[in-house]
């Protein structure tokens, strides 16, 4: 499937056709050629940068980040301790992420189990929301 267009692009990777245009206008996907009708016109390399890029951003990957791995990705040769240091800080992000949503969880569990399902004026939500001091987590 060589030479086809950013519809068929957008299909096969599952991206949206205004996601493809923005990877190409801030350089993460090289510029496209055109055909004689004035359709861009996208190559396999062009599918398989598309998919790591998708897949880094569903592993929450900034797009700096990203950036930086296309890069190392465009030089096989070189050491992969960076690629190591990048994904080791987003590991590190999400374990701290999972952290605080652990503490969210804690706290949303306590509120709703002291809450007695009477009236609002008595309702142990609304009571905890109104003051983070009654809080037991740094959530």
């Amino acid at each position: 499937m060589s030479g086809f267009t950013i519809g068929r692009l957008a299909e096969a990777t599952a991206t949206k056709v205004q996601t493809i245009r923005y990877y190409e206008s801030i350089g993460l996907l090289p510029p496209f050629t055109r055909t004689e009708g004035g359709h861009r016109l996208y190559e396999r390399e062009d599918q398989k940068r598309l998919t790591f890029i998708r897949h880094a951003r569903d592993l929450g990957f900034s797009i700096e980040a990203i950036r930086e791995l296309l890069s190392l990705s465009d030089n096989p040769e070189t050491s992969c301790e960076r690629a190591d240091d990048i994904a080791s800080r987003r590991l590190l992000e999400v374990e701290q992420r999972l952290k605080r949503l652990q503490a969210l969880k804690k706290e949303l569990k306590r509120m709703v189990a002291e809450c007695g399902h009477g009236r609002v004026c008595d309702c142990r939500v609304i009571e905890v929301l109104s003051d983070h001091r009654l809080c037991q987590t740094a959530h």
